[in-house]
C-alpha cells in the first residue's frame, strides 16, 4: 500500500508541475504566475504603472500579485492532497516533498 500511494503521490506532483496559478493585483494590472510547485514562471506589468509611478507602490503591487497565486497554488496542492489521502489530514508538520 506504500508503494501505490508514493507512486500516487509522484503522479500527483508531476501534475501539479504542469499547473499554473496566476495572481493579480492593482486591478489585473499587475499579474505573477506560478506553476504548481510554487516557482515563479511569469510576471506581468502594466507599462501604465512604470509610467511616474512610485516604485514602493509597483513593489507592493507585484508581492500582492504573487501571495494572490501562491494562495491559489496551495489551495490546490491541498485538494490534491485531500483527494489522494481520501480526505485524511495529513500529521501535523507533514508537508508535499516539494
Amino acid at each position: 500500500m506504500a508503494q501505490e500511494f508514493q507512486s500516487r503521490m509522484g503522479e500527483m506532483q508531476e501534475k501539479l508541475a504542469d499547473l499554473e496559478f496566476t495572481g493579480g493585483a492593482g486591478g489585473g494590472r499587475v499579474e505573477v504566475t506560478l506553476n504548481g510547485k510554487g516557482e515563479a514562471r511569469k510576471i506581468s506589468i502594466d507599462p501604465s504603472l512604470i509610467e511616474g509611478s512610485e516604485v514602493e507602490m509597483l513593489e507592493d503591487l507585484v508581492l500582492a500579485a504573487f501571495n494572490d497565486a501562491k494562495g491559489k497554488q496551495e489551495q490546490a496542492v491541498r485538494e490534491k492532497m485531500s483527494e489522494l489521502t481520501g480526505g485524511l489530514p495529513l500529521p501535523p508538520g507533514m508537508r508535499l516533498p516539494f
